[in-house]
């Protein structure tokens, strides 16, 4: 049985089961006690405790997350570093991967297909617009829920954009399927390496298999940089042909010639989405001197095939000069029986293509029955009725000879769907039935007292509208109550865990805890900073004064923070083992330090934050009054 199930960690986190193990850290489903909640908490590996790089790899993954906040990328609630165990607390996300589903699916349809990277593109450029890049984008680092959400986890080898680069000797690579050729080099990476692997994904979605597969990853590596991928249209003749070049272009070896961004690429999926039937034509030609080289060796081939020829058939040339005259004369006559039915050397005289656009296709056949009308694709439009033609190859007034093939796409009609009443659902679930009847949709957020926040408020048009393709709906979702306000309870005469509970509750969070000495052995609160009944906003905090056990072996540690030099104001908040024990808002520019006195017993990690976010991690020891700093983020706060 694994050591760490039926434990609780900092007095927390009970520990449930195991739902999943790497190379570097276990994952376990665990509850939360003191918000209620079920998180996972990411443990790393004993074995690895002291390997430096993987430390790095860890504590890298918590600083990147801690400051992304997107509904598309799993949330991370806290961190705890110290000698005896390291661990991250996270959203549990109740799904499987997309490389199950993919696994289960076989061939994605292209529609569900472009769902998925939208989400994850969207929740991939906000990373970058926060310095992180990813760097191990594979669908087994995708969540994948019921309704169709999609969540990026695994920044274990993302790296800040202004950090410093290492190469593939880091060991910090991801699955070699999805690697960029530039990581599989060993060469500098960035936002576009995401970009690749992601096109990546598009391709296995669409086609049911990988681009690149080999018997060992140094040859799949290999292949990143030196092979070509087939089409995905050879694999699948479904998928349409502006996906095919949305795919293609995101897999360019070349960086330059990738998308440059996530938003530029979620620009061309817009317009595809808006027009299937579209088709980007991007040209990737080799270069000439390639091709050049290339006729060169074909010509040397074929000179030395002729030559070969003549060397073996010399000796049976005499026996073979009959038959060869028969054949030249039979082939003669024939060429010239073809020449007096086709007439190759007769003018075909000149015309000019006509508007095709906007008429019936049966119309267009009969009236211009001297061209050469093909129906190319039939799709839905919403601007023609059904068979009107809404697209042709060669444009009206140009040159051609008449009985020219002119290829045509017409209208399989408007596409109307029937919106429901979407109130309370989830935002994703609706973005979702939109996108599946390709249906435009606009966001606006907006506070609401009786709707969660991240859930739909309604639509315009509403409830039964018939909308078409040509159709933004708006989609209102709710940023959840503004201004919410609570009463402060009174907690006097209650322990500190028992207080906690009771304003958690409220909506109130405790801020600085005071402890004078007592007469007895209680360890009640005798005062709060915030009177009872007094109308506060939610997330409002207080203080609390609390009587010290007599005979407490509590110790204190005193701890002087120093500060980057802001004139802003901040809040920063020490945490004792997840519990808060002072908070205190100061001008870091005025004071330049943060002086902090902690009490306590044993051994625990206490954690500064700034402003709510992770600035700096301390082992501590109460009984030998000694602190020893195990993580330090403050450079990304500019100190």
């Amino acid at each position: 049985m694994d050591r760490y199930i039926g434990k609780k960690l900092d007095g927390r986190y009970e520990i449930k089961e195991i739902i999943g193990v790497g190379g570097m850290a276990n994952v376990y489903k665990a509850y939360d006690s003191i918000d209620d909640r079920i998180v996972a908490v990411k443990i790393l590996r004993d074995e690895h405790m002291e390997n430096d790089e993987l430390l790095r790899r860890f504590r890298n993954e918590s600083k990147a997350i801690a400051v992304l906040s997107h509904p598309n990328i799993v949330k991370v609630y806290d961190v705890s570093f110290n000698e005896d165990i390291q661990y991250i607390v996270m959203e549990h996300i109740d799904g499987i991967t997309l490389k199950e589903y993919i696994e289960q699916q076989k061939v994605l349809r292209w529609k569900e297909a472009v769902h998925f990277t939208v989400q994850i593109l969207r929740a991939l450029q906000h990373a970058h617009d926060k310095g992180i890049v990813h760097r191990d984008i594979k669908p087994q680092n995708i969540m994948l829920l019921e309704d169709g959400t999609i969540k990026v986890a695994d920044f274990g080898i993302a790296r800040f954009a202004r950090a410093s680069q290492h190469t593939v000797t880091d060991k910090a690579i991801g699955s070699v399927h999805y690697i960029s050729p530039e990581q599989a080099k060993g060469e500098l990476s960035d936002e576009k390496s995401d970009i690749y692997s992601i096109g990546v994904m598009l391709y296995e979605m669409t086609t049911g298999t990988l681009p690149f597969d080999a018997d060992s990853p140094v040859s799949v590596a290999l292949k990143q940089i030196q092979s070509q991928a087939k089409r995905p249209r050879v694999l699948n003749p479904d998928i349409p042909e502006g996906l095919e070049d949305i795919t293609i272009r995101a897999m360019q070896k070349d960086p330059a010639r990738r998308y440059q961004s996530a938003a530029e690429m979620l620009r061309d999926i817009d317009e595809f989405k808006h027009d299937p039937s579209i088709s980007f034509e991007y040209k990737y030609s080799e270069p000439a001197t390639d091709k050049i080289s290339k006729e060169v060796a074909n010509t040397k081939k074929k000179n030395k095939k002729i030559k070969d020829e003549q060397v073996r058939n010399a000796p049976v040339v005499p026996v073979l000069t009959g038959i060869t005259v028969a054949f030249i004369v039979v082939a003669i006559v024939f060429v010239i029986g073809i020449m007096a039915m086709v007439r190759p050397f007769e003018e075909v005289p000149d015309t000019t293509a006509p508007e095709l656009i906007g008429m019936d296709i049966n119309e267009a056949i009969k009236k211009y029955s001297g061209f050469n009308i093909v129906v190319e694709s039939s799709s839905f439009h919403e601007q023609y009725d059904k068979d009107i033609i809404y697209d042709q190859s060669v444009n009206k007034g140009m040159v051609v000879k008449e009985g020219a093939t002119i290829k045509v796409k017409i209208s399989s009609g408007i596409q109307y769907f029937s919106l429901s009443d979407y109130r309370n659902f989830e935002e994703n679930q609706v973005y979702k039935i939109l996108t599946d009847n390709e249906i435009e949709f606009n966001t606006v957020t907006e506070y609401n007292d009786e709707i969660p926040e991240g859930y739909v408020i309604k639509t315009e048009p509403g409830a039964d509208t018939q909308v078409d393709s040509g159709t933004v709906v708006v989609v209102y979702v709710s940023m959840g109550a503004e201004n919410t306000y609570t009463t402060v309870p009174s907690v006097i005469g209650y322990t500190l865990e028992d207080a906690r509970m009771i304003l958690s509750s409220a909506g109130i969070r405790i801020g600085s805890v005071e402890r004078v000495d007592g007469n007895g052995q209680s360890t009640e609160v005798i005062d709060q900073t915030l009177p009872e009944g007094t109308t506060v906003s939610h997330g409002s905090t207080i203080g609390l004064v609390i009587i010290r056990e007599k005979e407490s072996n509590a110790n204190s540690i005193e701890l002087k923070i120093p500060l980057p030099n802001s004139s802003d104001e901040v809040v920063m908040t020490a945490s004792l083992n997840g519990n808060t024990v002072a908070s205190e808002t100061i001008v870091p520019s005025e004071k330049r330090f943060w002086d902090v006195t902690v009490l306590g017993e044993g051994i625990g990690t206490l954690s500064i934050y700034y402003n709510g976010q992770l600035y700096r991690a301390y082992s501590v020891d109460f009984s030998e009054k000694t602190s020893v700093m195990v993580a330090d983020y403050s450079e990304d706060f500019g100190g």
